[in-house]
């Protein structure tokens, strides 16, 4: 099918449909990667987690190996996994602090900077072979915001900068939660799902399916809070706003979901943790000023970097990144995320949400991979062939619509086709547009 195609996006009537061969077939992913991930900026890791010289982590970005690490001189870099002799694979540990990073196979060996120290025989290489070319190599691009590093195998792309556009503005929020720095909590949740990675963009970006997908958790919630001032009606939750970022980056901004860890108290935060969530929040307002800090720390984000970063902060923070691996798997990694100066108790109280609701055994990702799972099945049902996300197209849209898809779907088919820029926002008939 001609990628032209792929999309049915008709505003006079209302309709949004995309093909669901956009999900199943290889030619299609290989586009992608020729085209979105060969091409954008890509999400790597957090400074936080190479916070001492000499401290590494692996990782695999858009198929490719990589490993980042701060340097003896203090500087975070980011290299190619891949020995520049024979190409095996040299940082062979998912994470650790080293002087030296040494190739299994020959030993060549490489300092904290990437640069070759030694190979065994050197008498064996002429001074043609010029040791300063042999190095580590980097990605085409490194860049970093607010301590969130990034790549692109691009060496073309535009910077870092201009292309975060608007979602700086949400990056920054996050940030700003903390006067010490944010940091990653020790370990991560790695897992596979059976789907193709746009279904878990659209799930995460998706408040339609939250109450009758996640009931569990939201009753779990609700009881939790009943009798207590951070008590709270889900039947009753207002839609959000969606705010389309630039560049194919959304978010959703909303209110009160479950109450927020930073500055504002909930009761599955422990009543022993309210004071001290009182002087946080007293700290913000004199660095920030109340209006800034309502949105830091009373307004719950869920933001999408194109193509595959999601930032969701809502009584946890969390990091997810979503890789294809074939046309339906995909590579999913989440990171706890929090401010530095919480105490013990908070930050474990953080971790606990964390873990119920995204947690591999929580109440909320198993309830997401298996409904992932299940339409990427369902799309082997053959007659059926286009997928309608197509609520809210008539209407200024809010969270509880499907904008958010449809943006995405529009920018993916844009760079898909090769086009410089598209219009991502609904236009609606006789209105003003969303």
């Amino acid at each position: 099918m001609d990628t032209e195609d792929l999309i049915i996006d008709d505003g006079e009537k209302g309709i949004f449909r995309y093909h669901r061969s956009s999900m199943t077939s290889l030619d299609v992913l290989e586009q992608e990667r020729e085209r979105i991930f060969d091409r954008c900026w890509l999400y790597v890791g957090h400074e936080s987690e190479v916070a001492e010289p000499g401290d590494f982590r692996r990782r695999n970005v858009a198929g490719r190996p990589l490993f980042f690490a701060r340097g003896r001189d203090g500087v975070v870099r980011v290299f190619l996994n891949s020995c520049p002799h024979r190409g095996a694979v040299v940082c062979r540990r998912d994470e650790g602090n080293a002087a030296i990073f040494q190739c299994f196979y020959h030993a060549w060996t490489f300092n904290t900077e990437g640069e070759l120290l030694r190979r065994p025989d050197e008498a064996g290489y002429s001074e043609g072979c010029d040791r300063a070319e042999l190095g580590l190599r980097p990605p085409p691009r490194v860049d970093s915001y607010r301590g969130f590093y990034f790549v692109s195998f691009n060496a073309e792309v535009e910077d870092l900068w201009t292309y975060l556009a608007g979602a700086s503005e949400y990056i920054d929020l996050i940030a700003d939660q903390s006067e010490v720095g944010l940091k990653i909590s020790r370990g991560s949740n790695d897992y596979t799902v059976r789907s193709n990675w746009k279904l878990l963009v659209e799930n995460a970006m998706d408040s339609y399916h939250l109450l009758p997908l996640h009931s569990t958790y939201f009753d779990y919630i609700s009881n939790l809070a009943k009798g207590t001032p951070g008590e709270v009606s889900f039947a009753n939750w207002p839609p959000g706003k969606i705010r389309l970022l630039g560049n194919g980056h959304l978010v959703q901004e909303s209110a009160g979901l479950a109450g927020r860890t930073v500055a504002h108290w909930h009761p599955s935060l422990g009543e022993e943790s309210r004071e001290e969530i009182e002087s946080i929040r007293e700290r913000l307002v004199e660095l920030h000023g109340e209006e800034r800090t309502h949105h830091i720390a009373d307004t719950n984000h869920a933001l999408l970097i194109f193509p595959n970063l999601l930032i969701n902060d809502f009584i946890f923070t969390i990091i997810r990144v979503f890789d294809p691996t074939a046309p339906g798997m995909t590579a999913c990694t989440a990171w706890n995320l929090v401010p530095g100066e919480h105490s013990a108790n908070l930050l474990a109280r953080r971790l606990d949400n964390f873990i119920t609701f995204l947690g591999p055994g929580g109440l909320g990702t198993p309830d997401d991979t298996e409904a992932a799972e299940s339409c990427q099945a369902g799309f082997q049902a053959g007659e059926m062939v286009w997928s309608d996300i197509s609520k809210g197209m008539h209407r200024v849209s809010s969270t509880a619509d499907e904008l958010s898809l449809r943006a995405f779907w529009r920018h993916w088919h844009g760079l898909l086709r090769g086009l410089d820029a598209v219009e991502l926002a609904d236009q609606v008939p006789g209105g003003k547009d969303s």
